[in-house]
């Protein structure tokens, strides 16, 4: 079976989205079969990669209405299940659903022998659609921006997947803490990296992802960062943390 991940932060704008695509877009360089999912309302995943406005979504497999397998679309080397503005009423829709908590981790129990990774983009929030990535996960990867407050809100967290993994999903790990829009020039971000790797000295990755202008352009142009611009610091940063997670179980 592959491995679950779902990258997590309940901040937004640290950089999820943009990891859940090149950490991908890395394996699958590495001839790894990797699915991704959007489970953002906001839908920035499947934006990013230029399909907008794709159905079905994991709206609707969330809802039954179809399988995942419909759902899967082609990027390059990777996959894709998108998401769009209509998820942002799935909580609601689904709350009184029993086992409302697995309805992902059983959607995905159709493909998941078929990916060596399944990365899960989770939306800005310790919400229902969060616990549903926190239950289909084997892992979470957190993503933690090299900025003031950079650790607020992770005792939280950390406590949700803890509650997670005693009543929901006993497999459940933190897989790693990935630092993102990270400048060595200046001393904030060298102490804030510093005090995430003393609080966590086991999980965070070695690579710390640079601020790069190419990553938000990429973004822009539907593309990851290897078909934007593979010989920038931000392809160099996911290729090195690609080797990373492979190495790392």
């Amino acid at each position: 079976m592959g491995r679950i991940i779902a990258l997590v932060n309940q901040k937004g704008g640290v950089g999820k989205t943009t990891s859940t695509i090149n950490i991908g877009a890395a394996l699958a360089a590495r001839k790894k079969k990797v699915l991704l999912v959007d489970l953002d309302p906001q839908a920035s995943l499947t934006i990013a990669l230029g399909a907008k406005g794709a159905a079905p979504t994991v709206y609707d497999v969330l809802k039954g209405r179809a399988g995942i397998g419909a759902a899967v679309l082609a990027h390059g080397a990777y996959r894709l299940v998108p998401s769009g503005p209509d998820l942002s009423g799935a909580e609601l829709e689904i709350a009184s659903v029993a086992g409302r908590e697995c309805i992902l981790k059983e959607a995905l129990e159709a493909v998941e022998k078929d990916y060596d990774f399944i990365l899960i983009d989770c939306p800005p929030s310790l919400s229902l659609l969060t616990l549903n990535a926190l239950v289909a996960a084997g892992e979470i990867f957190v993503i933690l921006q090299t900025e003031f407050l950079a650790l607020e809100g992770m005792s939280q967290l950390l406590d949700t997947v803890d509650l997670v993994k005693k009543r929901l999903n006993s497999q459940l790990r933190l897989g790693g803490i990935v630092a993102t829009q990270h400048d060595k020039r200046k001393g904030l971000h060298r102490e804030v990296l510093e005090s995430i790797k003393k609080h966590f000295p086991q999980a965070v990755f070695k690579t710390a992802v640079r601020n790069a202008v190419a990553l938000a352009e990429a973004a822009s142009f539907g593309r990851d960062i290897f078909e934007y611009r593979p010989k920038s610091a931000g392809a160099e940063d996911y290729a090195n943390l690609a080797k990373e997670i492979l190495n790392r179980r």
